[in-house]
């Protein structure tokens, strides 16, 4: 089954990644990859579609879904490095796999997430994706 990243959500404070159910009246329902649980988030939470994330590249920006790709093209069907890994490390691992990215705009902390989020789509999703609806 594809994953369809417009419906992955990622909650700013909370760990982890969120399939959108469905939105309630006060709020979305969202059940998360991992343990399945479905809570309930407020209008003022912080929710992003990981569809609505890109990259900063030297030329320009690099959807998620295509970083995400290039990983996975990369890594074949082995685990992206872990978040916790040395900052060399990852920096080392996004020069392989997106050589333009743009060293002064994409932090270690953004590549942190990102292989956070690979990883977490790899184990509890798919990492063969639906194409963006316009």
């Amino acid at each position: 089954m594809k994953t369809n990243l417009q419906k992955i959500l990622s909650v700013s404070g909370q760990a982890g990644l969120f399939l959108f159910i469905n939105q309630a009246n006060s709020g979305v329902i969202v059940e998360s990859l991992s343990s399945k649980k479905r809570s309930l988030f407020g209008m003022q939470s912080r929710m992003t579609s990981l569809s609505d994330i890109s990259i900063f590249t030297t030329e320009e920006e690099l959807p998620l879904q295509k970083v995400l790709e290039a990983m996975r093209d990369y890594l074949s069907s082995e685990e992206a490095p872990s978040a916790k890994a040395d900052p060399a490390v990852l920096k080392e691992f996004f020069d392989k796999v997106i050589p333009n990215y743009d060293r002064d705009r994409f932090y270690v902390s953004h590549m942190k997430k990102v292989v956070e989020w690979y990883n977490q789509l790899r184990s509890f999703a798919s990492l063969d994706f639906e194409e963006k609806e316009q």
